[in-house]
C-alpha cells in the first residue's frame, strides 16, 4: 500500500490552486534569481565598479530584510497573503520596466541601480514572507514537507535558469534587455497567484503603530524562547553573514582573478540550480530516515565546506569553470537539502497564527546582518585581495553547522515535535 507521505504528495499535486501557488512562486524566483545576477554583473561589466562599490550595492539591495522584516511579518499575519504577493509582483515589474527605459535613454548609472536594488529587494521581502506563509493556510500540515520540497525544488528551477539567462544577457545582448527578463517573469507570477481561488480568511486590519510593536515583540520572544528556533536564527545569521562576504568578493573573483566572461560566471553560478533541485528531492526522503538533526549538520558542513576548493583555482576557463561548476553542484545539493529541511523544522513547531511573524523573525536573524556582510566583502577584497579574501570568507561559513551541531537542532530525531498550541 502507498505510504501516507506519497498519499499527500498525489494530494497536493491534485490541488490545483497549490499548483498556482506553485507556478507563481517559481517564476516570481526566477525572476528575483535573474535579477540577482544582473544588477551587480552590469556594474561589474558595463559601468566597471570596484570591490567597494559593489558591496554598496549589494549592500543595499539586502538592506531592506534587516529594515522591513520584522514588520512585514507581523502585516502578514494580519493580511490576506495572496494579495500581498500579487502586489509585489506588479510592483518588482513597474521597477525594472522603469530601469529598462533608463537603459535605453542611456541614463542606466550607479545610482540607477542602487534605487531598483533596493525597491526590488524591499518588495521580495514582502513576497518571501507571504509565500511561506502562504503555504500553511493552503494545504495540510501532513502536506508543508512535499509542499516546501515542491516550492523549494522551483526555487532551484530558477537558480537554474537566473544565473545563467542573467550572465548571457547581460554578456551577448544589453542591460535593458537582461532586465526585462525579470520584469516579464513577475508579470507571469502576478498572472498565477492571482487565479488562486481557495478562499482564504482576511486575518485582520492593520493595526495601530502599538500594537503592531507588540506583535513584532511577541514574534521575537517566540523564537528566543523556542530552543530549536532560536538555533534557527543563531545558525542562520552565520551563513548568511558569510555568505553575502563570500559572494560580492566571488562576484569579482570570477571576472577579474579567473578572467571568466559574464557568459561563463553564468555558467558556474548556475550549477548551483541542478544541486539545489537534488537537494530538494532528498530533502523529501532523508529526514524522515536519518533524522533531521543528523541530516541538517552534516549538509551544512558538506555544503559550506566545498566552497573552500575556490579560492585555490587557478588556470584557463576550460579547467577552472568544470571545477566551479562541480563545486556549485555540491554546494547547491545540500545548501538546499538544508533549507528545506529548516523550513519544515520552523513551519512545524509553530502555532498557525505566528507563522508569519516566526518567519519574518527567522529572515531578519538570517538576513539582516548580510548587508554588513556585503560591506565585508568588498573591504576585505580590497584591502587582503581577492583570493584571500575569497578563502577567508569561505571558512567563515563554517559556523553555520558548528552551531547547528552545538544546538537542540542536532537532537532533533525522525518525527517533527508539534506546535506549543497543539
Amino acid at each position: 500500500m502507498p505510504s501516507d507521505s506519497s498519499a499527500s504528495r498525489r494530494s497536493l499535486w491534485r490541488d490545483a490552486d497549490f499548483r498556482r501557488l506553485w507556478v507563481g512562486q517559481s517564476v516570481s524566483q526566477l525572476g528575483e534569481h535573474t535579477s540577482l545576477v544582473v544588477l551587480p554583473l552590469i556594474a561589474v561589466l558595463t559601468l566597471h565598479v570596484d570591490a567597494g562599490r559593489l558591496g554598496v550595492l549589494r549592500a543595499v539591495g539586502q538592506a531592506p530584510i534587516l529594515l522591513l522584516s520584522l514588520f512585514v511579518g507581523a502585516w502578514v499575519d494580519r493580511w490576506r497573503t495572496r494579495t500581498v504577493m500579487v502586489l509585489a509582483d506588479a510592483g518588482r515589474a513597474v521597477v525594472l520596466g522603469a530601469a529598462v527605459a533608463a537603459g535605453l535613454l542611456g541614463v542606466l548609472g550607479l545610482p540607477s541601480l542602487l534605487v531598483v536594488a533596493f525597491a526590488v529587494g524591499a518588495l521580495s521581502v514582502f513576497f518571501d514572507v507571504a509565500y511561506q506563509t502562504s503555504l500553511v493556510r493552503l494545504v495540510r500540515r501532513d502536506q508543508l514537507l512535499p509542499g516546501n520540497s515542491a516550492l523549494e525544488g522551483s526555487r532551484s528551477a530558477a537558480q537554474i535558469g537566473g544565473p545563467a539567462l542573467g550572465g548571457a544577457l547581460v554578456s551577448l545582448l544589453s542591460a535593458p534587455v537582461a532586465l526585462a527578463s525579470g520584469a516579464l517573469f513577475f508579470v507571469l507570477s502576478f498572472l498565477s497567484i492571482r487565479r488562486i481561488r481557495r478562499p482564504e480568511p482576511t486575518p485582520g486590519r492593520g493595526e495601530r503603530p502599538a500594537k503592531v510593536w507588540r506583535r513584532i515583540q511577541e514574534g521575537l520572544r517566540f523564537v528566543v524562547a523556542d530552543p530549536a528556533l532560536r538555533a534557527v536564527g543563531l545558525a542562520s545569521a552565520a551563513f548568511q553573514f558569510s555568505f553575502a562576504a563570500m559572494t560580492t568578493v566571488y562576484l569579482l573573483f570570477l571576472p577579474r582573478e579567473l578572467h571568466l566572461s559574464g557568459t561563463a560566471v553564468g555558467l558556474a553560478l548556475a550549477a548551483t540550480g541542478p544541486g539545489a533541485l537534488l537537494g530538494a528531492l532528498l530533502a523529501a526522503r532523508l529526514p524522515g530516515r536519518f533524522g533531521h538533526g543528523a541530516v541538517l549538520v552534516s549538509a551544512a558542513a558538506l555544503g559550506d565546506g566545498v566552497l573552500l576548493c575556490v579560492p585555490a583555482l587557478h588556470g584557463p576557463a576550460a579547467v577552472t569553470v568544470p571545477v566551479l561548476v562541480a563545486v556549485n553542484l555540491v554546494f547547491g545539493a545540500f545548501g538546499q537539502l538544508v533549507n528545506v529541511t529548516v523550513m519544515a523544522v520552523r513551519q512545524a513547531v509553530t502555532p498557525d497564527g505566528m507563522q508569519g511573524r516566526v518567519a519574518a523573525t527567522i529572515t531578519f536573524a538570517g538576513m539582516g546582518l548580510a548587508p554588513l556582510g556585503s560591506l565585508l566583502g568588498g573591504l576585505l577584497a580590497e584591502r587582503w585581495g581577492l583570493r584571500t579574501g575569497l578563502l577567508v570568507t569561505a571558512a567563515g561559513m563554517l559556523l553555520s553547522p558548528a552551531l547547528m551541531a552545538l544546538s537542540p537542532l542536532a537532537r532533533l530525531g525522525r518525527t517533527l515535535p508539534a506546535p506549543p498550541s497543539a
